[in-house]
């Protein structure tokens, strides 16, 4: 009881943060809005579903249209405040997308680092560290260099890229049913320096599109929208909740893979399950915010030194640590007078930190 005691007072308070932080990022831009006015807009943009159609589109594959289903859901909106339609167009269609799309792509890199960190017994360890970033900027890069007809185009092709990027190492470090840790590990490194090698070939042959490729791999959020939201929102969500019931095995893991098999865990399933759901999160945050740094690393590191390594409690902290870091550090990144793609901030606010506990001695082994 006093586990799920302070899950709940750790969840509540990191959420009302978050809600305070998006509702004054919504505030700040070249139009200054009142906090109220925010509010009214951000309660005014909430729908219930209440349905949904099916139809038929075309998408273009290798120059040939073909038939692709697609789910049009709709809304009832229980919220109709009056505000000024011009502040409510910006709150709802430009600043609101972003800094939701922001909070969701944090909330997956904060889980998933968590979770690498305990799986691999590793403070250094993020969400890419066996490949899957790396993974989905060749495919990304490749759709700009290489412009290949895919249904939803670089999105699709980056999603892609890292899911096989994660598969192959994993392949690549399972022997006789067994996956290692450490060669898991290795495996991940050797296949980020061959992708990190293919990812320079196609940047030079990106031509005019260099600028686009450039842009994509520092990790950015401009021009998100309700769609982007309404693709990745849900799949975080399900791909966390089924994460979470794993907490206490990776509990139990952290005891070494022999006491875990003792205790009656089933180490080689639980080890692939998180493996693959870890690297799914990942790879559906990168697909969508290009490749953002440290969030995984710092947070979940920083999170484990406020709440203790019980999984049960550091997995939903640093997600919505995650999400609180990266709306804030979003809005750091569209204050700035020429706008910032937001890993570059990441990278600047995150480095110099995880220097600081480098030398305060609290990085230390699980």
């Amino acid at each position: 009881m006093r586990i799920r005691y302070r899950v709940a007072v750790w969840s509540g308070l990191l959420l009302a943060a978050l809600v305070a932080a998006v509702l004054a990022s919504a505030t700040i831009g070249p139009v200054e809005l009142r906090v109220p006015v925010v509010a009214k807009a951000a309660l005014n943009a909430i729908g219930i579903p209440v349905g949904f159609e099916t139809s038929i589109s075309t998408a273009s594959i290798a120059g040939m249209s073909v038939p692709w289903p697609t789910v049009d859901v709709q809304y009832a909106y229980p919220f109709a405040f009056q505000i000024a339609p011009t502040s409510e167009l910006i709150v709802r269609s430009i600043r609101l997308p972003r800094i939701v799309l922001g909070a969701t792509v944090g909330f997956a890199l904060g889980g998933a680092g968590a979770v690498m960190q305990g799986f691999f017994r590793n403070p250094m360890a993020d969400p890419s560290i066996i490949g899957v970033s790396t993974g989905a900027a060749v495919g990304a890069v490749a759709t700009i260099a290489v412009p290949m007809a895919v249904p939803f185009g670089l999105q699709t092709a980056a999603f892609i890229g890292a899911v096989v990027t994660a598969f192959v190492v994993y392949l690549l470090a399972t022997e006789g049913g067994r996956t290692p840790v450490a060669t898991l590990l290795l495996a991940g490194v050797a296949v980020q320096t061959f992708l990190g090698a293919v990812v320079s070939f196609l940047l030079l042959q990106s031509g005019e599109s260099l600028e686009e490729a450039v842009y994509w791999l520092m990790g950015n959020l401009y021009g998100a929208g309700w769609a982007d939201v309404g693709a990745t929102l849900p799949a975080i969500a399900v791909l966390f909740l089924a994460l979470v019931p794993f907490a206490r095995d990776l509990n139990v893991l952290m005891l070494g893979e022999e006491d875990a098999q003792t205790l009656g865990i089933p180490v080689e399933w639980t080890k692939r399950l998180l493996l693959g759901l870890s690297s799914l999160l990942t790879a559906a945050a990168v697909a969508v915010a290009g490749v953002i740094g440290f969030v995984g690393l710092i947070v979940p590191h920083v999170m484990r030194l406020i709440v203790g390594p019980d999984h049960r409690l550091l997995l939903p902290t640093s997600a919505l640590a995650g999400a609180l870091f990266l709306v804030v550090t979003d809005t750091i990144a569209r204050a700035n007078p020429q706008v910032l793609p937001v890993g570059i901030v990441t990278a600047a606010l995150g480095a110099p930190f995880f220097l600081f506990l480098l030398r305060r001695r609290e990085v230390h082994e699980l």
